[in-house]
């Protein structure tokens, strides 16, 4: 299978509306001076220090990748979408996955220790790969997301994102101080 043909988008639609894939063909993903991402796309140009975000980080991490880069304005510009990085060489793949380590800050949690509700605030203290840590989180719907079919991700008030990967493998105390909050 090409490359070209993982998509089922209408391309020409898509390019209407401003959206370009990006391709491995046509897309050269490549690291550059001071350790930047670069991206040329043929028959364009050179962008230089290049980052990636993911436009479903939840569900799609290695799907839907939008390239973007800061204008000569300050300005935050998108090169394309790559619509799925597994079409592209190993080490394209390897920088735009180190690109979006970068951008994305996510700590996986292994305990909840305790759950306060002020001010419209949960305040969380928890424990996850880099030891007993405490983050905010707005007490809205949209901070807290299925992640997998038990799973919970949190979004914190800077949306730097807390994974539960299963809540069935928290105890009982530590679901229940969760679920006192977050309910959906």
């Amino acid at each position: 299978m090409t490359a070209t043909a993982t998509h089922n988008y209408d391309d020409t639609r898509l390019v209407g509306i401003g959206v370009r894939l990006l391709l491995p063909d046509a897309t050269t993903i490549f690291e550059g001076t001071f350790s930047l991402l670069h991206v040329a796309v043929k028959g364009d140009t050179l962008y230089r220090g290049v980052f990636a975000v993911t436009m479903f980080p939840i569900r799609h991490p290695d799907r839907f990748v939008s390239l973007r880069y800061t204008d000569d304005r300050d300005r935050e510009q998108e090169i394309g979408i790559i619509e799925d990085l597994g079409v592209f060489p190993t080490e394209a793949q390897r920088l735009v996955r180190n690109a979006l380590v970068k951008h994305y800050y996510e700590q996986t949690v292994s305990r909840i220790y305790k759950v306060d509700n002020r001010f419209g605030l949960l305040f969380f203290e928890v424990e996850t790969q880099l030891g007993r840590r405490e983050f905010v989180m707005p007490w809205r719907g949209d901070r807290a997301e299925d992640y997998g079919a038990t799973g919970k991700v949190l979004l914190d008030a800077f949306d730097n994102r807390y994974i539960i990967p299963d809540l069935t493998r928290l105890p009982a105390s530590d679901r229940n101080a969760l679920t006192a909050y977050i309910y959906w």
